[in-house]
């Protein structure tokens, strides 16, 4: 579909008007004899991201088109920003084989353009669920930072630091209501510092957002605890639906000001305040120990109440359940019970294994002659 000019402000008819894919939007030529361009989705300082169609496979499937910024013309520098390009967009084939991270699906070079092509995901950013729905419980953070959490370990065990995390990078999928991370930041540095071929300084920029990184990230070191510091202030947005720049800050140490902005039980404000430190030295610096600690008070809560409505029923998010109750239930609370149903099957497999083998020690000890 095409956007109706009068509807289009100057700022996306610009992009339009100056990207192949814009102007291929709602027009019957293929991009690359295969893509259907359908709409801009956004556009952000390394790019632009559109909707589209890949109508060479079956069902003509929706798929995600990101055209990075910025464009080489010189020979040299182009090489290199491919040869860039192509070691990290090999490194997001590999993260995509998780459910939590989009599946690339094809990246390339055209023109002197770079683009990536990732599976769609259907649903709404948490920055999106916030504004519509209200803020969440401390159980819905503990719940948020459960589900979060073990997606960082894989990422950052593949030495992998995302740079980016945020709520409008983090999508609840409509479709089983898993939380989706989006927008990694490694390919986008890559190329930026792909422009300078000296080898000697090389060009570097800043790859992150204003509020949600760390000062060590500002200084161009991000490390994996830049990742939880990030993290922190998404599940402190979670909590307040306040950007972090509408916080104060501690003039002697740089860091938030939030405690007043919510109220937390002392263990799990101790958690969020360790992963909001400034200094390194005392903020978490992986996933494991938070989710430790996390794990020592396993919530009953379910997962329907931890985006509720503040002035409005949360039954208007809510869709059949689809067990025959004939009680509508929303993506999140059917994710909460097929969480809790695979929890129990894994302890009641845990618990047969241990029986299992304190059935055969006693066998074999019977079996001994005295």
């Amino acid at each position: 579909m095409n956007f109706p000019p009068g509807n289009l402000s100057s700022f996306h008819s610009d992009v339009l008007q100056q990207t192949e894919l814009g102007q291929l939007c709602g027009q019957q030529q293929l991009f690359r004899d295969r893509y259907e361009i359908l709409r801009m989705l956004g556009r952000g300082g390394f790019g632009v991201t559109f909707l589209a169609k890949d109508i060479s496979l079956p069902g003509d499937p929706l798929c995600v088109i990101k055209q990075l910024c910025p464009k080489f013309s010189e020979p040299t520098a182009l090489e290199n920003a491919r040869k860039r390009f192509e070691r990290e967009a090999k490194t997001l084939a590999k993260l995509g084989s998780h459910s939590q991270i989009p599946l690339l699906l094809n990246y390339f070079v055209a023109n002197g353009e770079f683009y990536l092509v990732q599976e769609y995901v259907r649903g709404a950013t948490l920055a999106r669920l916030i504004r519509r729905s209200g803020c969440i419980s401390e159980n819905g953070a503990k719940r948020f930072l459960r589900e979060m959490l073990p997606l960082l370990q894989y990422i950052h065990k593949q030495q992998v630091i995302h740079r980016d995390i945020k709520p409008q990078n983090i999508i609840r999928c409509q479709d089983d209501g898993r939380l989706v991370l989006i927008d990694f930041g490694a390919v986008r540095e890559e190329i930026a510092n792909a422009g300078d071929t000296s080898m000697k300084m090389p060009t570097t920029q800043f790859i992150g957002t204003v509020g949600f990184a760390p000062p060590e990230q500002f200084a161009l070191r991000p490390v994996f605890g830049s990742d939880i510091y990030a993290l922190g202030v998404t599940c402190l947005y979670l909590l307040t639906g306040k950007s972090p720049l509408d916080f104060d800050a501690d003039r002697k140490t740089g860091e938030i000001l939030w405690q007043d902005s919510v109220q937390l039980s002392k263990p799990f404000a101790k958690i969020l305040g360790k992963m909001l430190k400034i200094s390194l030295q005392e903020r978490y610096k992986s996933a494991e120990p938070i989710l430790r600690v996390l794990n020592q008070d396993v919530p009953q809560d379910d997962l329907a109440h931890c985006l509720a409505r503040q002035n409005q029923p949360i039954e208007d998010e809510m869709t059949s359940s689809g067990d025959g109750s004939g009680t509508p239930r929303s993506p999140a609370a059917k994710a909460a019970i097929a969480i809790r149903d695979w929890k129990d099957r894994l302890q009641a497999r845990e618990e047969r294994r241990n029986r299992e083998k304190i059935d055969k020690l006693l066998s074999e000890s019977s079996g001994k002659p005295s």
